[in-house]
């Protein structure tokens, strides 16, 4: 499951993930070169800042790359039904096959996707079982890179003390305005968007109900069982260890549920 590789031929996915990027190589380049290196030269900062930035903007782009080629849950063309699941199946009226209910056909992509949350365009992929908690984690760690990138870029200009070694003949320095000024620009946008998404996120993991289910108005709230949300949580990240919900280098394995809870998997 973690090793199969999702590849979606969509040139819109491409360009809205392409700008994604732009803004990760931007700050990671950028920001270190104007603050934090010039700053730890003069002990204005500890190299434990440094560590933890580049940390952070590790962890953001492993998500980002593995949510993008993740198998988001991509139903085989034959899938085998065990007889006592039968009731659980339903049939695609799009690309007539059989697939476990909850599961949606992205129109998008071409194949239903089991538990599709939505496709979305900035990973140019889909949203489902077998990738949901690396989307998770990328709304996280692209809401800590923001937000440690904007209090770099306010202390720069109203708490660190001002540099003494800079040589004003580096490209970085003649334009350190500019630079402070776009990546903070950046930073508001990105922290705006993705902290909304991420709410919406958490909310349907403590409801147990995805996007799509949502819009759909399909959810059947009295008759579905009512779940702990350290069941849920557990289920989209394969792991009831929660440490290892902030690791992406991991291997997510599906949990095993009680069959009450079977179809709403």
């Amino acid at each position: 499951m973690g090793l199969q590789i999702h590849f979606v031929v969509d040139p819109q996915g491409w360009c809205c993930m392409g700008i994604i990027i732009f803004v990760w190589l931007y700050n990671t380049v950028f920001i270190p070169k104007v603050i934090l290196f010039p700053h730890y030269e003069e002990g204005h900062i500890s190299a434990v800042a440094i560590l933890c930035y580049y940390l952070c903007s590790l962890f953001c782009i492993v998500s980002l790359l593995r949510s993008s080629v993740a198998d988001p849950g991509k139903l085989p063309e034959n899938p085998k039904i065990p007889l006592t699941e039968r009731e659980f199946w339903e049939l695609c009226n799009k690309c007539n096959m059989m697939r476990p209910k909850r599961s949606h056909h992205c129109s998008r992509c071409g194949h239903c996707v089991r538990r599709m949350d939505h496709h979305c365009p900035w990973i140019n992929n889909c949203v489902g079982e077998d990738n949901h908690w690396l989307f998770l984690q990328l709304c996280f760690y692209t809401q800590l890179l923001s937000s440690y990138t904007l209090i770099l870029d306010f202390c720069h200009y109203y708490y660190f003390l001002p540099l003494k070694k800079t040589n004003w003949d580096f490209f970085v320095f003649r334009h350190e305005l500019a630079l402070i000024r776009i990546s903070t620009f950046m930073g508001l946008v990105i922290l705006g968007g993705i902290s909304g998404l991420f709410y919406t996120q958490l909310m349907g993991i403590f409801t147990d109900t995805t996007s799509i289910e949502k819009m759909s108005n399909c959810c059947e709230e009295i008759s579905r069982p009512r779940k702990p949300w350290q069941q849920t949580f557990s289920e989209v990240f394969g792991t009831r260890w929660k440490i290892l919900w902030f690791i992406p280098f991991r291997q997510r394995q599906p949990l095993r549920v009680p069959y009450h809870f079977a179809n709403h998997v």
